[in-house]
């Protein structure tokens, strides 16, 4: 049964699969990579960087020591070391942390496969949390050059996704879009 600390974290990282999702309304194969001016990230990119960074804090709930070059990633979502991801994949190297996303379609999976890749991230690390052990949550790992325990990985996890949910919400507006919230 997952502690407490375990539920809180899973349901928030849960939480964020429909929180992001709302923001999406609008966007299909049509425009999902396209970028505005002044703003870095445009959804493929979002979405494929969110779930690589989720599929990294999975690893590291197992293997506290692990690296982003030592993270093995599921060949069902990710191609390691690709520059080019295919109809089911991203590429790893066009979704990672420093990668500069293009207005290409064909180096992203379509529009609903991003989305299916970025929500399955989200169940598996949600799952991860729950049925892994607790103590493994206390357990330091290196990230973004320093050391922080993996349950304040996965909460920054949370901050993260919502992070990026917000240049979702300027993309719309850069782009024309209605508000969601209205």
């Amino acid at each position: 049964m997952p502690s407490p600390r375990q539920t809180l974290l899973a349901d928030a990282v849960a939480s964020t699969a429909p929180l992001l999702a709302r923001y999406l309304a609008g966007f299909d194969d049509s425009n999902y990579t396209r970028q505005a001016p002044h703003l870095p990230n445009h959804v493929a990119w979002n979405l494929g960087h969110l779930a690589l960074t989720m599929q990294r804090t999975v690893v590291r709930l197992s293997n506290p020591d692990a690296t982003p070059q030592t993270s093995p990633v599921p060949e069902s979502e990710f191609i390691a070391g690709a520059t080019s991801g295919d109809a089911r994949r991203y590429g790893v190297e066009t979704i990672a942390f420093g990668s500069k996303p293009v207005n290409d379609p064909k180096i992203y999976p379509p529009y609903a496969r991003c989305v299916a890749i970025y929500n399955t991230a989200c169940e598996r690390l949600a799952a991860a949390v729950r049925e892994g052990p607790d103590a493994a949550l206390d357990k330091p790992t290196k990230w973004s050059g320093g050391e922080i325990p993996v349950c304040m990985l996965v909460s920054r996890m949370v901050y993260h996704n919502g992070f990026h949910t917000g240049q979702i919400a300027d993309l719309r507006r850069a782009l024309g879009f209605k508000s969601v919230l209205s």
